[in-house]
């Protein structure tokens, strides 16, 4: 017996201006199935999502759900039709509480105000234990919430709307464990609902996906069983060609003065963190969620303030309490934070905007602000980072995730600063991009500089780091180099487990 189709799509095309994102879009997925939709950034992954979510509307082609059509102007009208979205840019409302989040647009139909709260909480508590979240109060105001929180709400709200469709956009990119989802995953495919599933991260697609359908310039390209095809056949088809085999260098330290040293740094959560950055150094941050990594990187890029200790820049004591008094600090230390969207870029202005604004006194005359100046500053640095110069000229919101984040790279690049600070710098991207945030990585710290990140994967620590420092309950409990930097060192540091290869920071 045949199983029927949850989603049909048929020659789906959509453009921008003179822009084709999306051009004869085919694929079927049938209830019940979780399908890998898979693509470089700019692929067309995006605007599929927004065209099946109802925030779009395509210029041509047919959708249909369960035999019949399904044309969605709206969020509101796809949740309908049984149609929901955890989206990769959050779409959280932040100065609201948790339960408000979960049942917007209608929190509770009660007019009278503390019976209408009583009752969304009340609502809102059942849900999170539906999905079996149970260290979130409903009452928890989103902007209080870690990254990894905000994310787990995300999804949950889509769980909890999703009949027929379930669209996951990067679902995992700041959990710390992806487990809790796909446990839900399961649940909800038991009942029949098909699940668009949207992930860089090949190993959690083959571990949850029966299916993949690939995307290249905004085209279907194939759609395949992940069981029958290996991941270099799967990169070919991202790309067009197969990849070359990567040359792994890693940058050497120097015996220089530190560009960065912490003695004793203290914050909320650090306790006793001492550490170097030197010249040609690439210094890995390892952790699980919640350890001390976002404070400890917030401190040193001036975004938070230490509470106790030191931080010296190029051997000289530096208050950092702000990223321009880091900026500031002698050499300079640049910030490239975690959340792109919300604390990152200027959706509205053009990427050469973004990535010039640190040059604001050279690209102005007479207090007017020069668009030909600002692309002049902006070309080099957006080179530096694999950013084609046709995307300079964009509003740098309307660029894929991975083009944001190459733009906000180019800014640091842009401040002159001689290290970097970068809190999961390739978090949410495709391999392509992520190659060309490793060569710049890679190339800045040959050219004289330092870099400090971290991330939540644990291949990229290894991959590029010369060093990389474990944290575990606030503190930096291992440091791994050489032969003892491995992902099953990493993952016992991690987990606080001690060290013959510890060290002191």
């Amino acid at each position: 017996m045949t199983t029927p189709a949850a989603l049909h799509i048929a020659g789906l095309s959509k453009r921008y201006g003179a822009t084709q994102a999306l051009t004869d879009v085919s694929m079927t997925i049938p209830s019940g199935e979780v399908r890998a939709i898979l693509g470089e950034n700019g692929a067309g992954k995006s605007t599929l999502v927004k065209v099946l979510s109802g925030v779009v509307t395509p210029n041509q082609g047919q959708l249909e759900m369960d035999g019949q059509a399904y044309a969605p102007s709206s969020i509101t009208q796809a949740r309908l039709r049984g149609v929901s979205t955890a989206f990769q840019e959050l779409s959280l409302i932040p100065n609201l509480s948790v339960g408000e989040n979960l049942l917007l647009p209608r929190p509770s139909r009660t007019a009278f105000w503390p019976e209408a709260r009583q009752k969304t909480m009340q609502r809102a508590e059942q849900i999170l234990s539906d999905w079996q979240i149970t260290d979130i109060s409903a009452d928890a105001i989103v902007a209080n919430l870690s990254l990894a929180e905000r994310q787990r709400i995300e999804i949950v709200r889509a769980f909890s709307h999703a009949k027929r469709l379930l669209i996951l956009d990067e679902p995992t990119a700041a959990l710390p464990d992806a487990q809790w989802l796909f446990d839900q995953i399961r649940r909800v495919t038991q009942k029949g609902v098909a699940v668009i599933y949207i992930s860089h991260r090949l190993g959690e697609v083959r571990e949850i996906c029966q299916s993949a359908t690939v995307l290249r310039n905004g085209s279907t390209i194939k759609t395949t069983d992940l069981a029958g095809i290996a991941n270099d056949e799967i990169f070919a088809l991202m790309v067009g060609h197969r990849p070359t085999p990567a040359v792994k260098v890693r940058a050497q330290s120097s015996t220089d003065v530190p560009l960065i040293e912490t003695k004793g740094l203290g914050g909320w959560r650090l306790r006793d963190i001492n550490l170097t950055v030197r010249v040609g150094e690439i210094v890995g941050v390892a952790g699980l969620e919640g350890q001390g990594q976002s404070e400890l990187l917030r401190v040193l890029g001036g975004a938070s303030t230490r509470r106790q200790g030191q931080v010296l820049v190029a051997g000289k004591p530096a208050d950092l309490g702000t990223p321009r008094k880091a900026l500031d600090a002698e050499g300079g230390i640049a910030f490239v934070p975690e959340e792109r969207k919300t604390a990152g870029i200027f959706a509205n202005l053009s990427a050469a905007s973004n990535i010039a604004l640190p040059s604001l006194s050279k690209i102005s005359r007479g207090g007017l602000l020069w668009p030909s100046l600002e692309r002049k500053f902006a070309e080099p640095m957006g080179r530096r980072v694999a950013l084609a110069d046709r995307y300079l000229s964009v509003p740098v919101g309307a660029l894929s995730g991975g083009n944001q984040q190459k733009a906000l790279l180019a800014r640091a690049l842009m401040t002159g600063a001689r290290c970097l600070v970068l809190f999961d710098p390739a978090r949410g991207v495709d391999v392509g991009t992520k190659q060309s945030i490793y060569a710049m990585m890679r190339e800045f710290v040959a050219q004289g500089g330092g870099i400090i990140f971290y991330s939540s994967e644990l291949s990229e620590l290894v991959e590029l780091s010369s060093r990389c420092l474990a944290m575990y309950d606030g503190r930096i409990v291992a440091e791994l180099e050489g032969d003892t930097l491995n992902e099953e060192s990493l993952v016992a540091a991690a987990h606080g487990t001690p060290l013959a290869q510890r060290k002191a920071g």
